[in-house]
């Protein structure tokens, strides 16, 4: 009996409606709501270290008792956005990127760009693939500044 108490009193409530809408009440417009769920996933890459710095170019080994100096071995392809450890900005449009397997990449921005906007680090779109490839992807600074990829080379030692 005390089961039927509740399922009596939905059904109360549901008639002053049904007979406002008989007694000529104009139904209500059916408005279509829709959701669009989109994902986007934003990655930040933050800026090298000093201590990072001196060890990643620590790692690279020294063909010379002195000074290293580097040269660039173009890469092609893409490289994974989640092997990058940290950035420093370098001369002119280039980015240092350390690597997580200890490897230095440079990567050269488009021309009007200056690679000093990219002193605290930069985000960037993550792809399907999970790739950062030259003339493809776009990095945005921290401080607003947005450039493509124009060139990725891995730094090379090499004997003065």
């Amino acid at each position: 009996m005390n089961s039927v108490i509740p399922f009596l009193s939905s059904l109360v409530l549901l008639f002053p409606t049904i007979a406002g809408e008989r007694q000529g009440a104009a139904p209500k417009e059916d408005i279509a709501r829709q959701v669009r769920i989109e994902e986007r996933v934003v990655i930040r890459i933050a800026p090298s270290n000093p201590a990072r710095t001196e060890q990643a170019l620590s790692a690279i080994p020294r063909r010379t008792p002195g000074q290293t100096t580097f040269r660039e071995q173009k890469l092609d392809g893409c490289i994974p956005v989640a092997a990058i450890a940290a950035v420093q900005p370098a001369e002119q449009n280039r980015l240092l990127l350390f690597m997580r397997d200890r490897q230095v990449l440079s990567a050269a921005l488009e021309r009007a760009c200056n690679s000093d906007d990219f002193y605290s680090g930069f985000y960037i779109e993550r792809q399907p693939d999970g790739q950062l490839c030259s003339n493809r992807d776009q990095l945005q600074s921290r401080a607003g500044a947005s450039c493509r990829v124009a060139q990725i080379n891995r730094l090379v030692a090499v004997r003065d």
